[in-house]
């Protein structure tokens, strides 16, 4: 095989391109992947100053950096390589590397250009600069918008800051008030429940059944407005955190049937209120007044929705762990749909009329039962009847219960 007819193949199809020119510039032989390259047929280039492929500036510069170079042998392309820009047929321009070099046969000295496309690497770069570029600014977006989300949770801290401070003041004094104004009610109450027991017990020798009955009315109205005084008072001891369990060790059976005597006397005509413990002891450690005010309230309350002629009944249990206190009556009973609100402060049944009420006790009654680590739950049928269930950790000397949590 001869090489000559090699040579050709191999440059033919070689996929950069490659082209020669003469010492003046002229070229004299192009590839056809070159040819590809600018857009142009061999007949077109061959036989022309290889400038008619350059772009200005090097197109008018290229035969004095020819001349420099065979006067001077300092290469600037020839011998080495450098990027450069080509001009197609089209007049547009692209990227390439070229690689010159002199060759001399048979006396004769040509210039073989080898070229290397770089639109596609130009491309992939110009893409990553632009998307390096478009992530520094949806970066320097994203700052100014995290600057802004932090500079506005800033302005609400303090705003909120400030609020809480005005709420917190607001509280005070709501608290003060309430204080204040409970305390100075219980004087003239005091006054007017005593000045109507005497007035009773004077009426007494007239036998005048009006007189009674008013005199009713006059302690049955003082007395709900008490209710309703203690009832603020508790909330707003237990909003300030001025509630602190104190476990002392006590008879319940002994406290259970002092607060059955007690609320017997406020019940209604033929009203009874039966009391039973279950357990084999009675003695326990626990927060008396905190569990007697629980009790009273949930009597109070079974009094209260029942009717004349009914029973409620009282029940105490001791297990070995825990002290179980169950109220159960035959009154009007919760409407399904007041179950799930029934322990919030200021909320009444929609079937409680007039009867009167706060909507504080049951919350008073959860709260102080969670201060002893207890609970309180309740199962009702509508006119057929509430039972309420007190469930507090017995506190022992032996197994200490810290009522902090």
């Amino acid at each position: 095989m001869e090489s000559a007819p090699l040579l050709k193949a191999i440059i033919d199809n070689a996929i950069d391109g490659i082209l020669t020119i003469d010492t003046k510039g002229i070229v004299e032989s192009i590839n056809p992947a070159a040819c590809k390259l600018f857009g142009f047929d061999a007949s077109e280039v061959i036989g022309n100053n290889i400038s008619m492929l350059m772009p200005p500036p090097d197109k008018g510069h290229h035969d004095g950096y020819l001349k420099r170079y065979q006067e001077t042998k300092e290469p600037r392309i020839i011998g080495a390589g450098r990027e450069v820009k080509g001009l197609r047929k089209d007049g547009s321009i692209f990227p390439f590397r070229l690689a010159v070099s002199e060759v001399v046969y048979i006396g004769k000295t040509i210039y073989t250009g080898f070229i290397h496309d770089l639109s596609k690497e130009k491309e992939a770069e110009e893409r990553i600069i632009e998307y390096a570029q478009e992530l520094e600014q949806l970066v320097e977006n994203r700052t100014a918008e995290l600057r802004g989300t932090v500079q506005a949770l800033e302005k609400a801290k303090a705003e909120v800051s400030l609020s809480f401070e005005k709420e917190k003041e607001l509280n005070q004094l709501k608290s003060r008030f309430v204080s204040m104004a409970s305390h100075e009610f219980r004087t003239p109450l005091s006054s007017i429940q005593l000045s109507g027991s005497l007035i009773e017990k004077y009426a007494q020798q007239f036998n005048n059944p009006n007189i009674s009955k008013h005199v009713g009315k006059i302690k049955s109205s003082v007395r709900n407005l008490t209710t309703i005084l203690n009832d603020f008072l508790s909330l707003e001891r237990l909003e300030a955190g001025k509630v602190e369990p104190a476990p002392v060790s006590f008879d319940l059976v002994k406290l259970s049937e002092e607060i059955t005597e007690e609320l017997q006397l406020i019940a209604k005509q033929n009203q009874t209120i039966i009391y039973q413990h279950t357990g084999l002891r009675s003695i326990i450690i626990l927060d008396q007044n905190l569990l007697k005010n629980c009790i009273i309230n949930l009597i109070a309350n079974a009094i209260k929705y029942s009717g004349e002629n009914t029973f409620i009944e009282f029940n105490t249990e001791l297990t070995d762990a825990t002290c179980i206190v169950t109220i159960k009556d035959n009154g009007i009973g919760i409407p399904d749909s007041d179950h799930k609100h029934l322990f919030e402060p200021f909320f009444r049944a929609n079937n409680t009329g007039n009867i009167p009420g706060t909507g504080l006790g049951l919350n008073i009654v959860s709260r102080y039962a969670r201060l002893m680590n207890g609970s309180v739950s309740f199962e009702s049928m509508l006119n057929k009847g509430t039972v309420f269930t007190i469930t507090i950790p017995i506190h022992n000397e032996e197994n200490s219960i810290d009522y902090r949590g």
